[in-house]
């Protein structure tokens, strides 16, 4: 089997026997247990509130409860030791399992909450959290949450040092999920810090009062070394990569001789540009003529008008 594969399997049969020792140590005040492989089987330890009742008279239900696991889970020799809870009100399993029952009494769920809260913190914790979810008043489900203290959700902390527990109460709307985080009294946290009151802190020397002029005036300039750049002796020597080849090699000569020849043909194209004396010439005859040939037509539009005008005075005459 593949380790993935092996994770998932550790893992549900981890679970299959706390929800096995929750149905059977239920009234007991079952507060968790711890798994373990041993050269000699499998050793479990169980936290109950009350061992007795975990143990049985004359270790009846202690028996009972270990051939059960060998035949349902089938464990090579289990090996369960019971141990007291300290302080049941922080331990997070047992305060869910009371929530749980408190509410299928018929306490309202402020209430619970507010008094297992303040219950917890009361014990020593340094945060607590409790979240009831399901249909709590209503036929509408919903989450509510009582906080007190400092509590963490996520990271390393949140599960190494957050006691985790959950609970169902079942009522007449359906079920209602608790969940109890507690945070135990005395856990180190890595943000947390302590302030030394006997420790000895090195004494800073204060400035002399004055502004930046006052400082920039004690400074002397002649403490300031002045460096030279230094000149190495003798020739730079060059690299046969960095010296170019005789193909690369552009004569100047050649580059003067067509920036010459260039600016010449440059100079010529602009003396042809200027304009003539023969040019200025023609373009006198043709003003000349454009001149005649207008006095011409304005000759022959005024004789034209004078005949039209005898002709209308004729025709007048006639019909007269």
């Amino acid at each position: 089997m593949a380790d993935e594969h092996q994770f998932i399997e550790d893992g549900l049969r981890r679970s299959q026997i706390n929800e096995f020792f929750e149905d059977e140590l239920g009234r007991a005040g079952y507060g968790g247990m711890e798994v373990a492989k041993t050269p000699m089987g499998t050793q479990i330890v169980l936290k109950a509130e009350k061992p007795g009742m975990v143990i049985g008279k004359g270790g009846k239900n202690i028996r009972k409860v270990t051939t059960e696991l060998e035949e349902r889970f089938d464990m090579d020799d289990p090996q369960i030791d019971v141990q007291e809870v300290d302080e049941p009100d922080l331990n997070a399993k047992i305060v869910a399992d009371r929530l749980a029952n408190a509410l299928e009494r018929g306490w309202y769920f402020r209430r619970a909450g507010h008094t297992t809260i303040d219950r917890i913190m009361d014990a020593g914790a340094l945060g607590a959290e409790i979240v009831l979810s399901g249909k709590v008043t209503g036929a509408r489900s919903r989450v509510e949450k009582f906080n007190r203290g400092y509590i963490k959700h996520n990271g390393e902390p949140a599960e190494e040092v957050v006691d985790e527990g959950q609970g169902v109460a079942v009522m007449k709307l359906g079920t209602i999920g608790v969940t109890v985080k507690i945070i135990p009294p005395g856990a180190t946290l890595p943000d947390d810090f302590e302030i030394a009151e006997d420790a000895d802190a090195p004494e800073v020397e204060q400035q002399a009062e004055g502004g930046v002029e006052d400082l920039l005036a004690d400074v002397d300039d002649e403490a300031v070394p002045e460096t030279d750049p230094e000149i190495p002796d003798g020739e730079p020597e060059f690299d046969d990569e960095d010296v170019p080849d005789e193909e690369d090699v552009i004569d100047e000569e050649v580059v003067e001789e067509v920036i010459e020849s260039d600016e010449t043909a440059d100079g010529d194209a602009a003396e042809t540009a200027e304009p003539s004396e023969e040019d200025d010439v023609e373009l006198d005859d043709l003003d000349e003529d454009v001149e005649a040939e207008a006095e011409d037509l304005v000759a022959e539009m005024e004789d034209d008008a004078d005949d039209e005008a005898t002709d209308e005075a004729d025709a007048d005459e006639e019909e007269e």
